[in-house]
């Protein structure tokens, strides 16, 4: 049977980032990862993570402290948010930051005028500064490992960082043709790539090399401890043992059927996360004895199905482009129903309205409608066919009524629904959603008009008018095994259970239903997995 002081399940950032701070705490760590590549959901990403009180922020002159940080997580509770979590999560998070920094490849910069989600809420910051990301990193540092991380479907250039594009920065300036040309030379990767490299780098400086197609099916428990792990891999079964502690961080639920219907409050049918994130640190725990928290949630977002080739994206997250000045959302009944420049986890909850006499729910299905103008000025994101071209498969008509009918809609509701918005952006506000009011609705939109209202409202005025639908997704569910300060896993009656850990999508979220900024999935995986792998490498062995 192998051994090792500390065995972490999975290879995403919370996973990686507790496996190089255990083995920094002296352990000997083993890394197992049950796809055939590694990174997870997190290679997928922007790579952008949400740290308040970050060293970073004083490079662009923000103010922030622990007490402003505090303030404004709890400020977004409704009693869903435990204080002490939340509590270790500020104090630990810049603490996380300086050990990468200091230890690792891992280097971050903060995004400057980047808002929280709900920066008006007490704490919050406006102008950004809590949300960090990582320069473009060169994966040939990482030699024959390059080609085993996962890449992104949602960044098919990986040369890129987030902060050159319009999602994170005012006015993006992307990379000329000869910087990503210069970049290609020793394959520089930006955005979640670039996080997973440096990661990945700091384990395999650490001897840490992660043996992937090694699927966790079931946690050893000895003496009421929790004492190793065994796995399905193509060649059979293995049993790992672990002296000091397991270190769950195997993703979330989303791709299981059975767990959705059991746990999640509503509707969630298109997943954009990796496709092995099926519950199993979840089952494994409940087994253990775990108890269990905010199992109804996820980081909701809205998504469209979008009809591509082989082995290319086939959801699109609407995001950005629900924003833009020229366009709205609408439901069944032809109207608008939420603020569609809201940041994507709350806007998920509009998804989950109820019309109680129909017994359905009220905004699903539902359409994002743009028109001609939109097109010419915008685009539609990457899958744009041409200058004011749409792709193939976007529904579209000459005329509001005939759009209408082919969404099988109202079209005079329609045509009433699309004069009310033009009216009010004509007046320079949205009294029915508020659209415009917060600074986080004018970060996104228009990229030259960024911190003004107009940057979000605008007029449908000229056809052809498109339509895309839009259905419930998330990039993870957040609710799982219960844990205390150190990301130890508690029991029914809250007590530790010895040798168990969880950090990341497969834990209770530290962040209730809400999502604090910027990088709120990856920033609690990473500050979780941290304090796990710190406190495991610390724990006396097991029998």
């Amino acid at each position: 049977m192998q051994e090792y002081d500390v065995v972490v399940l999975g290879t995403g950032a919370a996973g990686l980032t507790a496996a190089i701070t255990a083995a920094e705490g002296g352990a000997t760590v083993g890394v197992f990862e049950k796809a055939d590549k590694v990174g997870g959901t997190s290679a997928w990403s922007g790579g952008q993570v949400w740290i308040p009180n970050n060293p970073h922020m004083k490079d662009h002159g923000i103010d922030d402290s622990r007490d402003k940080a505090y303030t404004y997580i709890m400020s977004l509770s409704r009693d869903l948010i435990d204080e002490k979590l939340a509590a270790a999560y500020v104090d630990a998070g810049p603490e996380m930051v300086n050990f990468l920094e200091s230890r690792t490849p891992v280097q971050f910069y903060s995004v400057k005028d980047m808002p929280d989600y709900h920066p008006e809420f007490p704490g919050g910051s406006p102008k950004g500064g809590r949300t960090i990301e990582c320069p473009i990193y060169a994966y040939d540092e990482l030699g024959e490992w390059a080609s085993r991380v996962t890449p992104s479907p949602y960044y098919p250039n990986p040369h890129i960082t987030m902060s050159e594009t319009p999602l994170g920065k005012s006015v993006p300036q992307p990379a000329s043709a000869e910087e990503i040309a210069r970049r290609k030379i020793r394959n520089e990767r930006g955005c979640g790539q670039a996080l997973i490299g440096r990661l990945l780098r700091g384990c395999l400086d650490r001897g840490i090399e992660p043996r992937t197609d090694h699927a966790a099916k079931e946690l050893i428990l000895e003496h009421g401890a929790i004492t190793g792990v065994v796995f399905d891999t193509p060649g059979g079964e293995v049993r790992v043992r672990a002296r000091k502690g397991v270190i769950l961080a195997t993703g979330g639920f989303e791709w299981n059927d059975d767990l959705k219907r059991a746990f999640l409050r509503g509707p969630l049918t298109h997943q954009v996360s990796i496709r092995t994130n099926t519950g199993d640190g979840l089952k494994m725990a409940m087994k253990a004895g775990a108890m269990l928290g905010n199992m109804r949630e996820a980081w909701w977002t809205p998504v469209a199905s979008v009809p591509v080739e082989e082995n290319s994206m086939e959801r699109m997250m609407i995001m950005g482009q629900r924003t833009m000045p020229g366009a709205i959302m609408v439901n069944r009944k032809a109207r608008r129903f939420t603020n569609e420049a809201a940041n994507y986890n709350a806007f998920g909850n509009a998804f989950h309205v109820e019309d109680v006499a129909r017994f359905e729910y009220e905004n699903i299905p539902s359409w994002l409608i743009f028109d001609q103008h939109y097109l010419e000025n915008y685009g539609f994101g990457m899958l744009s066919a041409g200058p004011g071209e749409a792709p193939d498969w976007v529904m579209r008509a000459p005329t509001l009524q005939a759009l209408a009918d082919k969404l099988g809609i109202s079209g005079d509701a329609l045509e009433k629904t699309v004069e009310r918005w033009n009216a009010n952006c004509a007046a320079g506000s949205d009294p029915d959603y508020g659209r415009g009011e917060s600074a986080f609705d004018c970060w996104w939109g228009d990229p030259y008009k960024k911190g003004t209202k107009e940057a979000t409202l605008g007029p449908l005025v000229k056809g052809p008018y498109y339509a895309v639908e839009v259905r419930s997704g998330a990039l993870g569910t957040k609710g799982g095994p219960k844990t205390d300060v150190h990301g130890n896993v508690v029991d029914i009656d809250g007590n530790a259970i010895p040798g168990l850990y969880a950090a990341g999508n497969v834990m209770a979220s530290p962040f209730g239903m809400t999502y604090g900024g910027p990088g709120g999935t990856l920033g609690p995986g990473m500050v979780f997995g941290y304090l796990s792998g710190k406190h495991a490498a610390e724990r006396l062995t097991n029998r």
